[in-house]
């Protein structure tokens, strides 16, 4: 599933400097605006301890691990909405992904100039979601126009969807995200068109200084408090010490890096774990003697979808799952083991993939 986060924020908060610890494709950092004028993407592995235990119980010829791409989106400005900036161009890159993660500086730095002369990550918030709130404001209004012809005929869809468009201009009027707009599940059929931004799910990163990253600080509490509403989480990193982390290849040396710092895991863990949660993934594995491998399936997916991401003809003909718990797995070994013990559970089309699964599919093409 190639499903993408997008990394946006105003210029100068971390985010080529967030996205380059992330992935081996390499953004220009610099101190100054729009140094990332192309999107650049990445593709992260998820970490996952899961796939070290089937690796040491099985010993495969290979481990296949999941993986999130990372969009860097250059940094948007006041007036993105109306073309400041190259703001068309960049608002058309948010729209192509499925999640935001959206940077926001908490940290003094004299030698990093900030576009507004200060830290504010509540005014830094604000521009952002300003910008995102007046094009999907346009965007609703075209609907809008397009409806009420319809609605004043009588049609009763119409006028339900006119009622729904309305509420959601009103609430993006008033500065709200359209996250944050209470309507019933089966309204936002209404708005599934228009590919709202604001509608997106979000990830907020508080980009601190080193003496920050354990305890926060007083930006971060203003920025938790903020985003509240939105039922969004917040995740605390230090983008510098987090290009330092990814440097390390030897992994007892990096670890030793971070138990400098009183880290039990670097941020940008947290962060992939994070988006992957966002994106409301889970993940389900594989495990023979010449492949592990991890794969990525929506939440509340059936055994037959499931099979789907590994072949089509896997979905078309599916007959029936096998379906191991890695705590049984952990228990007895090996899968023959397993079997033995009645450890292994026949699942039909029917059956809702549980993150973990150990899964073996039968079918017939």
């Amino acid at each position: 599933m190639a499903l993408q986060c997008g990394i946006v924020g105003l210029p100068n908060v971390g985010k080529s400097t967030l996205f380059n610890a992330l992935s081996s494709a390499k953004a220009e950092a610099a101190n100054f605006p729009f140094c990332t004028i192309e999107p650049n993407v990445g593709v992260v592995t998820v970490p996952d301890q899961r796939l070290k235990i089937l690796e040491n119980l099985v010993n495969p010829h290979k481990v296949v691990p999941t993986v999130i791409e990372f969009v860097d989106i250059a940094g948007l400005v006041k007036g993105a909405s109306k073309g400041e900036g190259l703001g068309n161009k960049f608002l058309a890159n948010i729209r192509e992904v499925d999640a935001i993660i959206h940077v926001v500086r908490c940290f003094h730095d004299d030698n990093i100039v900030h576009v507004a002369g200060g830290v504010d990550p509540i005014f830094d918030k604000e521009v952002i979601d300003t910008e995102l709130q007046l094009k999907d404001i346009e965007s609703v209004d075209k609907k809008i126009l397009r409806l009420e012809k319809i609605a004043k005929s009588g049609d009763a869809k119409a006028k339900k969807e006119l009622e729904i468009l309305q509420l959601f201009k009103a609430e993006l009027t008033a500065g709200k995200n359209a996250r944050a707009v209470q309507v019933e599940k089966e309204d936002l059929e209404a708005v599934r068109d228009l590919h709202l931004l604001t509608i997106k799910p979000v990830l907020y990163v508080a980009n601190v200084d080193e003496s920050s990253i354990l305890t926060g600080n007083e930006f971060v509490e203003q920025l938790r408090e903020k985003v509240k509403e939105e039922q969004a989480d917040v995740i605390v990193l230090c983008a510098a010490i987090e290009s330092q982390i990814a440097e390390f290849e030897d992994l007892e040396e990096k670890e030793l890096f971070l138990s400098e710092y009183g880290l039990d895991e670097s941020g940008l863990n947290k962060l992939i774990r994070g988006a992957y949660t966002l994106l409301d993934l889970i993940t389900y594995f594989t495990a023979g003697v010449q492949e592990v491998r991890a794969w990525t399936i929506k939440k509340g997916w059936k055994a037959p979808q499931a099979a789907g991401v590994i072949h089509t003809d896997f979905e078309r003909g599916f007959i029936k799952a096998e379906v191991i718990k890695l705590e049984d797995y952990e228990k007895f070994k090996t899968e023959a083991a397993c079997r033995e013990n009645g450890k292994i559970a026949i699942e039909g089309k029917e059956y809702i993939v549980k993150d973990g699964d150990i899964m073996h599919f039968r079918f017939n093409v």
